[in-house]
């Protein structure tokens, strides 16, 4: 069964970057007195964008949408088109882990914040994670 016109015209329009709850994570990183790269790789040969890079902690922040990435508190099933959409909700969570495993493989800490999470209980996860992070060995001076 395929989806409606009306369905995939809205969904189209879903943005996949700066949308509310990242913007509002990262006025309060910011607010922290924390610095930032915005949407980067992480790591070059991770073809993976983080929402939120902390290049110096090797902290990778992702902001997961509840939908599309299936939240175990919030996540809907469509009825319509089904096996569609449960096809892809299980691929971006296993993409999601698999990033996990990639980056952590080469060092990095990774943070995954709900859309639906405080922003200020995220960004203080996220800053106390920066401040446990040593440095990069490209940070250390010689």
């Amino acid at each position: 069964m395929e989806s409606t016109a009306a369905v995939r015209q809205r969904m189209s329009r879903q943005r996949a970057r700066d949308t509310e709850i990242e913007m509002a994570l990262r006025r309060a990183l910011h607010a922290l007195g924390l610095r930032y790269r915005v949407h980067r790789r992480p790591v070059r040969t991770v073809r993976r964008e983080a929402d939120v890079v902390f290049t110096r902690a090797r902290v990778a922040v992702f902001v997961d949408g509840c939908f599309w990435h299936g939240c175990p508190e919030h996540a809907t099933w469509p009825k319509r088109n089904a096996q569609f959409w449960r096809d892809k909700i299980e691929g971006n969570r296993r993409r999601d882990r698999d990033t996990d495993d990639r980056l952590a493989a080469e060092g990095w800490r990774v943070v995954r914040v709900w859309e639906h999470e405080d922003p200020l209980a995220a960004a203080d996860r996220v800053r106390a994670l920066v401040a446990l992070s040593p440095p990069s060995p490209a940070a250390v001076p010689r």
